[in-house]
């Protein structure tokens, strides 16, 4: 009777513990992004003639010249919104990329804790190499499907 309720337990342990694989995490890009990066160019259509909010944060060309950190071991990092002609701001970010090539991210207000902030972005990886990577935030103008594409290059 005992090796019965031990052999449930360690059943349900082992089933309750197994990872999603929609969660799983691909460490290999997420070394590969560990660093000091900056935005160099942002474009989307229609850059020209339509304002994009970034992020709920600032003017999407804000974000050129901004200072991003990517600590791949505890997907941790900050970036800092540093464009003259904008307003400055920094923040501390949670991030990983999962399996299928998108980084999640938050911006994490200050003294809340990640698991206590509810929104965040979900962002293709594209182009990546040891200098330079995008990211690509889909959205939606006009009733539209737009790709804003953020182009990282190293410090």
């Amino acid at each position: 009777m005992k090796k019965i309720i031990f052999l449930i337990l360690v059943t349900t342990f082992l089933v309750g513990c197994k990872s999603n694989p929609a969660t799983k995490l691909d460490m290999k890009s997420e070394i590969a992004l560990k660093g000091n990066w900056t935005v160099t160019k942002v474009f989307y259509p229609g850059s020209d003639y339509i304002k994009v909010t970034s992020f709920d944060i600032a003017d999407s060309q804000c974000f050129v010249g901004s200072q991003w950190k990517f600590v791949s071991n505890n997907n941790t990092g900050e970036m800092k919104l540093n464009n003259s002609s904008c307003t400055s701001f920094d923040s501390k970010i949670t991030w990983f990329i999962n399996k299928e090539g998108n980084v999640v991210m938050k911006f994490l207000s200050e003294g809340i804790k990640a698991k206590h902030t509810v929104s965040g972005y979900v962002l293709k990886v594209a182009n990546s190499t040891a200098n330079s990577f995008q990211l690509i935030d889909e959205i939606n103008v006009g009733n539209k499907p737009t790709e804003v594409v953020y182009q990282f290059s190293r410090m």
